[in-house]
C-alpha cells in the first residue's frame, strides 16, 4: 500500500505540472498519458517483484535523478539533505575541500581547484577525473551526490582516487577537509607600476575588495602604469559581480546576456556611466581551470576591445542553472539558458581563446605532485604568465593592435 500511495501522489505531482502548461502549451496527448502509465507500471513491479525491499521515496528519487542527469551534466535533482548542502555554496564559508566539479562523459572532472584550499595545496589541478571517493567509484555518479560525498566535518581525512594527463595510472590523495574560507582578491606591485590583482572567485564581496585595492594602488604618488588580473583557475561564482567588474572598465553598451525558452530568463546586463571608471592598460590572465563568471569576465573585455587576454584556453561552461525548491524539501537545479557576449557568442563549450596563447610551466602535465605544490608557493615575479603580461604592459605600443582584432 505505501508503494501504491507513492505512485499515487507522483502521478499527481507529473499531472498537475503538466497541466499547468496547457494554457500555454497544448493539452496532453494520450501518448504522454501512456507514459506515465508505465512509469506506474514499473514502480508497482519493483515494490512486488524486486528481489529485496526498496524504500518507495528512494526508488522514486533515483528515477527522477537519472531523468535530470540524461538532460545535462549541470542540471541536477537535490533530495532533501543534499539541497540543504546547496545552500552554503555561495558564502564564501563551507566546509570540504575547494574544488569545483562537473560532469562530463560520466566522469567526475575537475573544472578547478580554489586557491588557498586543501585541495589546492595537496596539488589537484584542473581537468583531473576523480574516479573513486574512498571505495566509491564516481562512474554516472550525480554531482550533487559527489559533493556531498566530499562534504564533512572539518579536521577529517578524505581520500580521492585521481586520473591526469600524463599519469601511468591513477593516484590517490588524502585531503584533510576545512572550512573554507576564501579570500577573493589578492594583490601586488610589480615593479613599482603595475597593479597585479587575482581574483580567486567571485564572491559577495569581490567587487567591493576589488575596487578599494585597484583605489589603493592608483593613489600612490607615482599612480599605475598599468593592471593584470589574473583569472586563471577561477571557477566562476557570482554573475552579478563579475559584471560590476566589468562595469568598472567599459562606459556603455551592452555587458553580457541570457537567452532561454521563457521570457523571464532573458537578461541583459549593461554598462552604467558613473565616476568611477579606470582606464588603464589591461591584461587578464585566464587557464584551462578559468570558468563560467571568469570566462564572461575575459570574453567581454575582449569584446569592448579593453584589455588584452593570455594564457590558455578557458573551460566553457555558459549555463545558467535555476533552482527550483520543491514541496518536499527537495529541489531542482535547471539549465534554464546560456550566457551570450555582446558579440552574440557563447562560451558553453567552446571556452575563451586568448589573443596570446601562453603555456605556463606550471601547468606541465610531466610535473609531479610535488613539483606542482613547490610552483604555486612561489612568488608572483616568478610567474611566466605574469612577466608576459609585464611585457605587453611595458611595449603597449606594440601589443595594443591585438585589441582590435575582435
Amino acid at each position: 500500500m505505501k508503494m501504491k500511495y507513492w505512485i499515487c501522489q507522483v502521478l499527481a505531482v507529473l499531472s498537475l505540472g503538466m497541466l499547468m502548461l496547457c494554457s500555454t502549451v497544448s493539452a496532453l496527448t494520450q501518448e504522454e498519458y501512456d507514459k506515465l502509465r508505465v512509469y506506474s507500471d514499473v514502480l508497482s513491479l519493483i515494490e512486488k517483484n524486486y528481489v529485496e525491499e526498496k524504500d518507495p521515496s528512494d526508488v522514486i528519487y533515483e528515477s527522477i535523478k537519472g531523468m535530470v542527469r540524461n538532460l545535462d551534466p549541470h542540471s541536477s535533482f537535490m533530495p532533501p539533505s543534499v539541497y540543504r548542502e546547496l545552500q552554503v555554496e555561495t558564502k564564501g564559508k563551507f566546509g570540504g575541500l575547494g574544488i569545483e566539479i562537473t560532469i562530463k562523459d560520466r566522469e567526475l572532472i575537475i573544472v578547478s581547484p580554489i586557491e588557498d584550499t586543501p585541495a589546492f595545496r595537496a596539488g589537484l589541478k584542473s581537468g583531473d577525473r576523480i574516479i573513486k571517493i574512498e571505495e566509491t567509484l564516481t562512474k554516472n555518479m550525480d554531482i550533487m551526490d559527489a559533493i556531498k560525498l566530499m562534504r564533512g566535518k572539518p579536521g577529517t581525512k578524505i581520500r580521492l582516487t585521481v586520473h591526469r594527463e600524463g599519469f601511468s595510472k591513477p593516484k590517490a590523495f588524502t585531503i584533510v577537509r576545512d572550512v573554507i574560507k576564501i579570500k577573493s582578491v589578492k594583490s601586488e606591485l610589480l615593479q613599482d607600476k603595475y597593479a597585479y590583482i587575482r581574483i580567486a572567485q567571485f564572491q559577495e564581496n569581490t567587487t567591493r575588495d576589488f575596487k578599494r585595492t585597484l583605489k589603493r594602488l592608483s593613489e600612490r604618488k607615482k599612480g599605475i602604469a598599468g593592471l593584470i588580473i589574473d583569472l586563471r583557475s577561477n571557477p566562476g561564482g557570482l554573475l552579478t559581480q563579475a559584471v560590476k567588474v566589468i562595469d568598472l572598465f567599459i562606459d556603455e553598451g551592452l555587458i553580457v546576456y541570457t537567452d532561454g525558452r521563457i521570457t523571464s530568463q532573458n537578461l541583459q546586463y549593461h554598462a552604467h556611466d558613473n565616476s568611477e571608471k579606470f582606464n588603464y592598460h589591461m591584461v587578464v590572465l585566464v587557464n584551462e581551470g578559468s570558468a563560467s563568471a571568469s570566462e564572461i569576465v575575459a570574453g567581454v573585455f575582449q569584446d569592448h576591445h579593453r584589455a588584452i587576454v593570455i594564457g590558455n584556453k578557458t573551460f566553457g561552461k555558459g549555463t545558467v542553472q535555476t533552482i527550483f525548491p520543491l514541496v518536499d524539501g527537495s529541489g531542482l537545479r535547471l539549465t534554464t539558458a546560456k550566457y551570450y557576449l555582446p558579440s552574440h557568442r557563447t562560451t558553453h563549450g567552446k571556452g575563451i581563446e586568448p589573443d596570446i596563447l601562453v603555456k605556463p610551466v606550471d601547468d606541465n602535465a610531466t610535473l609531479t605532485t610535488e613539483e606542482l605544490i613547490q610552483r604555486r608557493n612561489k612568488s608572483v615575479e616568478d610567474d611566466v604568465l605574469v612577466m608576459k603580461a609585464v611585457e605587453i604592459l611595458g611595449q603597449w605600443d606594440r601589443y595594443e593592435p591585438i585589441l582590435s582584432k575582435h
